[in-house]
């Protein structure tokens, strides 16, 4: 069979492949309210990482799914990513996986059974560093490569943590550095350097699970992740939820290495422009900002940091137990403060 390139299969790559924030809107605009099932603390209502139902006083069922086309050419490598991304959103909510599934959909006529094979241990792989098993899936013949998982996890009802629970007078911290999409757009052209690769597989494949430590800490008020809809889009969700406005400084945000001169050179998503459209209303940002810096904000991220709300007081002692758990990129990139909700880059 033809040796071809796994992002020339699809139209888009990552979590670049998320329905605009606008257009999801809509399609969950008549959604019923959980309100009619008790045991349903998280559902669609704030736009949350996963759904949460609790069991009993104790215990909390976390369920999400997480799937994508490819963002990288190395099976092996899109495989650990998109399952890394996929259990983001466990730790998200504070808990801790304990299985998955596979979500599989490949083109059988462009690639070959060992091409597959390569993707699923690639998530195997991922999930054994999270100390679960895949337990079983489902997989179809498609007309594009599709892979990810449905994942599972659970936590104390005392240490779930959402989006919208941020309070006024909290730091908002990253924890892993912004340009997943602009650097994807990159290696899409052959543009992007060997060093520049490394550091983006090393971010996206880098498990989130400083998440379930930090919501067993009364201090960390909010948690959500930074996935496709940018750091603005997540950001606003966040805002919104919560009720509060987030007040972003541009000079803190950690960005890839590379990142600016890329957005620069023109290496930008489609995803990044329909990010901005569909919120750009809910956000303030300095005047004569460049188009290719209103990129960064928005640009959608593939298995990103972690956005952290907690208590400003305890802010610093919480970003060095981050960084000495292994997030090197995290930093604070701003406060939530009362107000209109919504984001304001300064």
């Amino acid at each position: 069979m033809t040796s071809v390139r796994l992002t020339d299969l699809a139209h888009g790559g990552g979590c670049g492949c998320k329905l605009a924030p606008s257009v999801l809107q809509q399609l969950l605009a008549d959604k019923a309210a959980a309100m009619p099932f008790a045991g349903l603390l998280v559902g669609t209502e704030t736009g949350d990482d996963a759904a949460v139902w609790q069991v009993d006083e104790r215990t909390c069922v976390i369920a999400t799914t997480d799937f994508f086309m490819p963002v990288v050419d190395d099976p092996y490598d899109f495989g650990r990513i998109a399952a890394t991304n996929a259990l983001s959103d466990v730790y998200a909510m504070g808990g801790k996986p304990i299985m998955a599934l596979a979500i599989l959909g490949m083109p059988l006529d462009k690639l070959d059974v060992e091409t597959v094979r390569r993707i699923l241990a690639g998530g195997d792989a991922i999930c054994a560093q999270a100390g679960i098993p895949v337990a079983g899936g489902h997989s179809i013949d498609s007309a594009e490569p599709i892979y990810g998982l449905a994942a599972v996890g659970l936590c104390a009802p005392s240490n779930l943590r959402r989006n919208s629970t941020a309070q006024a007078g909290d730091a908002i911290i990253l924890t892993k550095g912004i340009g997943v999409g602009i650097y994807s757009a990159a290696f899409k052209k052959q543009a992007l350097p060997a060093d520049a690769y490394d550091e983006m597989l090393a971010s996206t494949t880098l498990l989130n699970r400083i998440g379930h430590e930090l919501a067993q800490d009364a201090d960390v008020h909010a948690i959500t992740d930074v996935t496709g809809f940018g750091l603005l889009g997540h950001g606003l969700e966040m805002a919104r939820g919560s009720g509060v406005r987030l007040r972003i400084e541009q000079s803190r945000i950690p960005f890839f290495t590379q990142a600016e001169a890329l957005a620069q050179a023109g290496h930008v998503t489609g995803a990044s422009r329909r990010n901005w459209n569909s919120y750009g209303d809910g956000v303030d940002l300095p005047a004569g900002l460049p188009e290719w810096r209103r990129a960064l904000l928005t640009d959608p991220q593939t298995s990103g940091g972690l956005l952290v709300s907690c208590k400003a007081e305890k802010a610093s002692a919480i970003r060095d137990r981050i960084e000495a758990a292994g997030y090197p990129g995290t930093r604070i990139i701003g406060t939530a403060v009362a107000g209109t909700p919504g984001i304001e880059v300064v």
